[in-house]
């Protein structure tokens, strides 16, 4: 069956990562189509990146990367860049982390709360050699999940500040292969590229090859289609 289109009966959404520029390998491209229809995206972001640059000191890169994270939220139409703070490289699946982005999701308030993939591999199953996770997005997503439902419920967590917020419809998981999910993205390719663009020293580090063209080339590989379409594709669970 070919996929579904993404839910539309919902009207904030809220976009978690674990470090600035996972939202834009892709995820980006469907933010710009859901911004443009007039919804309002927040991003939720679990570390500041600081132990992501080779040989650019933490306290240096972690302000770096903040500043490059708003502005390629802004690209996209999205204004709202909230930093837990967690340390970058270490985060752990449990309560702690649980507990403030439960936080989160009680003063951000989303119908729809959209996660990056969180699979142990990025290689299809059956594949090997296979490409590992990373920890942090591991640790995050199953945590995202989990959160969702401590949000709601007013006895787990009772010390936080913000009230329950059982408002969540849909959790949106990003799929490698083969989504039942989709959205169209055909009209924001160039945005989902600008986007990314805007981790230009994160990315000046990765490779010798310009910027734009490492750029285009990530979003192409996450949004196009063998049959030329682009898309970005999701798992949903219920709220």
């Amino acid at each position: 069956m070919p996929p579904a289109p993404m839910p539309d009966d919902w009207q904030r959404a809220l976009v978690v990562a674990a470090h600035p520029d996972d939202i834009e390998y892709g995820l980006a491209a469907a933010v710009a189509v859901w911004t443009a229809a007039g919804k309002e995206v927040h991003y939720l972001l679990a570390t500041r990146g600081e132990a992501g640059m080779a040989g650019v000191p933490p306290a240096e890169a972690g302000p770096l990367r903040e500043d490059e994270e708003r502005r390629s939220a802004a690209v996209v139409g999205v204004s709202e860049v909230e930093f837990l703070g967690h340390r970058d490289g270490v985060l752990v699946a449990g309560v702690e982390l649980r507990r403030d982005l439960a936080a989160a999701i009680r003063r951000h308030r989303p119908e729809l709360v959209v996660t990056g993939y969180f699979g142990p591999t990025w290689t299809p199953p059956g594949v090997s050699p296979a490409y590992l996770n990373s920890a942090d997005h591991q640790a995050l997503g199953q945590s995202v999940l989990d959160a969702v439902a401590d949000a709601g419920n007013e006895w787990i967590f009772p010390d936080l500040e913000e009230e329950p917020w059982r408002g969540v419809q849909y959790i949106a998981v990003s799929a490698m292969t083969d989504p039942p999910h989709e959205v169209d993205v055909s009209g924001t390719v160039e945005l989902a590229v600008a986007s990314l663009v805007e981790h230009r020293r994160y990315l000046e580090l990765l490779s010798d090859d310009p910027v734009e063209q490492q750029a285009r080339q990530v979003v192409d590989m996450s949004t196009l289609t063998e049959d030329g379409r682009r898309r970005v594709g999701f798992t949903l669970y219920w709220g």
